[in-house]
């Protein structure tokens, strides 16, 4: 089972590699050859990408390993930790989209003459909106499906590249429609597209920083793995819950009240259908510890 989601997250990220790959090519030979930073800009954002597929194909692949004496709890943060280098690098490439583009307008200010864009450049970045958003609806769907955050956040960092085109497409059809008079639109298109790019990437650093640093699963999550608790006989007062993620399962960690007198065969027996409940519910890999403790005698 390993092994085939393994096998398809690899697919679909393949697949995004080898579009980035053409699309930064295509962009770069339009920018250069049309004189847009805007399309310039985003070609670079295609090659961060390309970079962070391959991270991405790096990292999936040593998350994918089992638990060995060294990691008892697996390698699924790798995973976590794809999705949290995908998302700097976004911020890396925005932080220079923005860069640049401030420079060229900053020359702008000065009276430095900016050539009009080619229309080459404009029907590269339509093309690109088109094939980027195809790719981030495959990706995500297939993210979701085989429960990879490092997947979703990667279908992201398409989508993001789509809405640099967006921003590029309207800088670069603006300078041409309008003529020489607004070939600043340009320049200025290539930041709001990295502003934009910001704020995606702090939405995708979130999930993996909690993750990362521990944090608990949402407290309705929580709330509704108590009540699968609570749901057996003879059981009360679950107490002490922690939960976590570790790359694409969960970790949940609970002390529960049993009546002392009962045999300790009914108490594993009934761990165990509770291990199973959670399990049917949260996936097989879940990692369960249950700690059975008797009831106080007024309890």
């Amino acid at each position: 089972m390993a092994e085939k989601r393994e096998r398809e997250i690899y697919k679909v990220t393949l697949v995004g590699s080898a579009t980035n790959v053409a699309l930064m090519l295509m962009k770069f030979i339009a920018g250069v050859v049309a004189h847009s930073s805007a399309m310039i800009a985003d070609a670079v954002h295609s090659l961060s990408d390309f970079a962070t597929d391959l991270i991405v194909l790096v990292l999936v692949r040593i998350s994918a390993k089992p638990q060995d004496a060294s990691h008892d709890y697996g390698h699924g943060k790798y995973e976590t930790m794809a999705s949290f280098i995908v998302g700097l690098a976004l911020v890396a490439a925005a932080t220079g989209i923005i860069f640049a583009g401030s420079s060229k307008l900053i020359d702008w200010f000065n009276g430095v003459h900016i050539k009009a864009p080619g229309r080459l450049a404009l029907w590269v970045a339509l093309l690109s909106i088109l094939v980027k958003e195809v790719l981030y609806r495959y990706t995500v769907k297939c993210g979701k499906r085989l429960n990879s955050q490092a997947v979703v956040t990667n279908a992201w960092h398409h989508r993001s590249d789509a809405l640099s085109s967006i921003g590029a497409a309207i800088g670069i059809g603006g300078a041409i429609v309008l003529g020489e008079g607004w070939t600043v639109l340009d320049p200025l298109a290539s930041i709001v597209v990295g502003l934009m790019l910001v704020k995606v990437a702090v939405n995708l650093l979130r999930p993996s920083m909690g993750e990362l640093t521990e944090s608990s699963l949402p407290a309705d999550v929580e709330r509704e793995i108590e009540g699968i608790i609570s749901s057996f006989p003879d059981v009360s007062q679950p107490h002490n819950l922690r939960t976590r993620r570790i790359g694409n399962r969960i970790a949940i960690e609970a002390h529960v009240r049993m009546d002392g007198d009962l045999p300790l065969t009914v108490v594993h027996d009934r761990a165990s259908a509770i291990e199973r409940a959670l399990r049917l519910r949260y996936g097989e890999d879940t990692h369960i510890t249950l700690h059975m403790e008797p009831k106080p005698a007024n309890g």
